[in-house]
């Protein structure tokens, strides 16, 4: 199940009152298996279950994960509306590939006050002003507080690999609005459809959307997507090399 999630395996200890059998505790001393013990404040009959891999795969696999054994032993009450707000969000993450910090939502989400200091020093390090809200375990909205000085603008730029003259270039006319007294300002939307589907008791938004897409992104009803007439095409520039499919394909 967690290979679906990207983790490579899951490990496990469970907890007796003769002490901890699994295949993998003779890769710990007595110390390592007390700390364990202690920080997962584990008590006999327990199940504690490992993924060892980035952060965001632990995160992914074993939360999925969780989710699942909560569902399959019906440890979650199918008549309570239990709300969550999310919130200290990563304002970036470090892309190996590229060498760089990236936005984790976009480039204009404020940083917490007090993380400010960090955004030169230590940008891994820095929280963002963004919130979620989840609904027994379904995201229902999603929002942030924005960006509305140059200067914090500048530095979240610089971050994440945008020098001044390609800021400059792609947002300019932004960084001279905030020149002129931009207000304190964010935002939050919210999923009416899953909002509707969890009222409605449904496992799925198809049940409540009128036309709702196939697996496939394809509409029974208009038999969306179609092909795009060449005038239109030319009318917005585009070219494609795709060949017009043949009669009985």
């Amino acid at each position: 199940f967690v290979a679906i999630y990207q983790a490579k395996g899951l490990a496990y200890f469970i907890v007796t009152e003769e002490g901890i059998k699994s295949a993998i505790s003779k890769f710990f001393n007595e110390q390592e298996l007390a700390q364990i013990m202690a920080r997962l404040e584990a008590e006999p009959g327990d199940l504690l279950l490992f993924v060892a891999d980035k952060p965001d795969v632990v995160a992914a696999s074993l939360g999925a994960l969780r989710q699942r054994l909560a569902q399959h032993l019906d440890l979650i009450p199918d008549n309570l509306y239990n709300f969550l707000w999310v919130v200290d969000f990563p304002l970036l993450e470090y892309d190996s590939e590229e060498g760089r910090y990236q936005a984790m939502h976009h480039p204009f989400t404020a940083p917490l006050e007090e993380d400010l200091p960090l955004l030169e020093s230590n940008p891994g390090q820095v929280r963002a002003r963004a919130y979620d809200l989840v609904l027994n375990g379904v995201e229902v909205g999603g929002g942030s507080i924005r960006i509305h000085r140059r200067d914090i603008q500048e530095k979240m730029f610089n971050a994440i690999g945008i020098d001044s003259a390609e800021a400059a270039e792609k947002f300019g006319f932004m960084l001279e609005a905030f020149e002129y007294g931009t207000p304190p300002h964010g935002g939050i939307a919210l999923g009416f459809d899953r909002l509707l589907m969890l009222l409605a008791g449904k496992k799925t938004i198809r049940d409540v959307i009128a036309f709702p897409k196939t697996q496939s992104a394809t509409c029974l009803m208009t038999q969306a997507p179609g092909t795009v007439a060449g005038k239109q095409l030319r009318e917005l520039h585009i070219k494609t090399d795709l060949k017009k499919p043949k009669q009985g394909r």
